[in-house]
């Protein structure tokens, strides 16, 4: 019996290879990890402001982006990493692709000031120098992995397996997911991440991670379904998921 699997072309490594000019526009969330509240200390604002005169174009995370910049994937996502050090405060800016991969890290931004608003906006500043410096100009002859790219990639290919080629296996441990900026990820009851998944044009379909195992998170007959290669064989894993 003739059976449809999807076929996934892993572009992790080719994210890393990315250049900064690849990239048509910046996403600013509403909150970092260190603050409290949406825009606190208006890090958010500040970001803003300092992306633009960079040279970037920039939305927040909240806001109605123009169809132009539908394309998640030639977007890059910004951050703001607070570092622990000892009476100081000191940044670093990341900006990440579609996938949570690492495309640019901000040379750190540090300062002795006390007062946590000044202290904030001053090793924001500083962070934002290496930034500066990178002249960014969108490049339109850009070579990069976008959403149209992924849909090409994971368009069904017909193959001939054996009626016993698919592994089959139940996770019987119920997960939870959390929402991320580019999907879910999938906690046990500890919690513990177990699965992360990435976000596609369909939403009963992920790219998704477990472990070392990289496959698709699939949704048929209303169950959820881990789908991966092992030793050249096919592993359809049930997963019990409430989203």
């Amino acid at each position: 019996m003739r059976k449809l699997v999807f076929v996934f072309v892993l572009f992790t490594s080719f994210c890393f290879g990315q250049n900064i000019n690849n990239y048509k526009a910046v996403i600013v969330p509403l909150k970092f990890d260190f603050i409290r509240t949406n825009n606190q200390y208006r890090l958010c604002t500040i970001s803003k402001n300092n992306l633009i005169n960079a040279g970037f174009i920039v939305f927040y995370a909240n806001e109605i982006i123009p169809k132009e910049y539908n394309d998640r994937c030639e977007l890059l996502y910004y951050d703001i990493v607070k570092e622990s050090v000892f009476l100081a405060t000191q940044f670093h800016i990341e900006l990440k692709d579609c996938s949570g991969n690492l495309i640019y890290k901000s040379e750190r931004g540090y300062t002795k000031e006390k007062d946590t608003e000044l202290a904030y906006a001053d090793a924001l500043k500083k962070a934002f120098e290496s930034v500066n410096s990178l002249h960014y100009k969108y490049d339109k002859n850009r070579v990069i992995t976008s959403e149209v790219t992924l849909k090409n990639e994971m368009a069904p290919v017909v193959v001939s397996p054996v009626s016993n080629a698919i592994i089959e296996k139940s996770t019987s441990d119920l997960v939870y997911a959390q929402a991320t900026q580019n999907g879910y990820q999938l906690v046990d009851a500890s919690p513990k991440v177990v699965f992360v998944l990435y976000k596609t044009s369909r939403s009963d379909l992920y790219i998704a991670t477990k472990g070392n195992s990289q496959g698709v998170f699939v949704q048929k007959d209303n169950q959820w379904f881990f789908e991966y290669y092992e030793n050249e064989k096919l592993v359809s894993e049930k997963v019990v998921v409430k989203f």
